[in-house]
């Protein structure tokens, strides 16, 4: 299954590479809301929030009404995700905070995981409504932003996260944004480490590369592919 992303920053749907350079921007959100409406999922974030600029809640609140959306970017606690899923969102997508954030680790659990957070967000919101998102930089999970990385692989993450979420958010931030072609291998690998849903991102260039997944039982993300035009949407 495709899943077009929709990455709100300043005010303006924006593609950036490697969460850093931005190389697309567009603010004709109804025309992006009527191109998306056939899909099942999509997929949006607050950059903004992600990257700890602010929040632009006002502008998200637009999408969830007329588009099925799994919202992220900068959610702290289960109250964030409360209003997410408040505002229509179907899911809420949790990183940074599932790996310190604003908590300190459990260390007597696991020492760089935040294992009771997640546990708490699976009571205060329902595991059906939890998307956790693994971002790797070299092999290793990025947090804030992409910003900074913990000692820690996404295997390691997948497998410690399994009993907390319906789904799992995976980012290659190394060809994100980049159309260069998504690490397949990579979701074969995760593909094996849990049984929920398995999604994506990461330099996906074209129609076949999502096939392919789908073939593995594995969902896409992909947003500069869709924009720039290389893949139908």
């Amino acid at each position: 299954m495709l899943i077009p992303s929709i990455d709100l920053m300043g005010g303006r749907i924006v593609q950036l590479q490697q969460g850093e350079t931005l190389k697309l921007a567009f603010d004709d959100f109804d025309y992006w809301i009527e191109r998306f409406a056939k899909y099942p999922l999509v997929q949006l974030i607050d950059l903004d929030a992600a990257m700890r600029q602010g929040s632009k809640r006002d502008l998200i609140q637009r999408f969830p009404s007329t588009l099925t959306c799994q919202v992220g970017g900068g959610l702290r606690s289960a109250a964030d995700g409360r209003r997410m899923l408040d505002l229509g969102a179907k899911r809420v997508i949790y990183g940074s905070t599932l790996f310190g954030g604003n908590n300190e680790p459990d260390r007597k659990r696991h020492p760089v995981m935040n294992l009771d957070f997640a546990e708490s967000l699976r009571k205060a919101l329902g595991e059906e409504h939890l998307v956790f998102s693994v971002d790797t930089k070299g092999g290793r999970v990025a947090v804030k932003g992409w910003k900074e990385q913990v000692d820690l692989t996404p295997e390691e993450a997948v497998t410690w996260l399994e009993n907390d979420c319906v789904a799992f958010l995976y980012t290659h931030v190394d060809t994100e944004g980049t159309m260069t072609g998504f690490p397949i291998e990579v979701a074969a690998i995760l593909r094996a480490c849990t049984a929920k849903q398995l999604i994506v991102a990461g330099g996906i260039k074209q129609q076949s590369e999502v096939d392919e997944l789908d073939r593995m039982g594995v969902d896409a993300v992909a947003g500069m592919a869709v924009y720039s035009g290389a893949m139908e949407a």
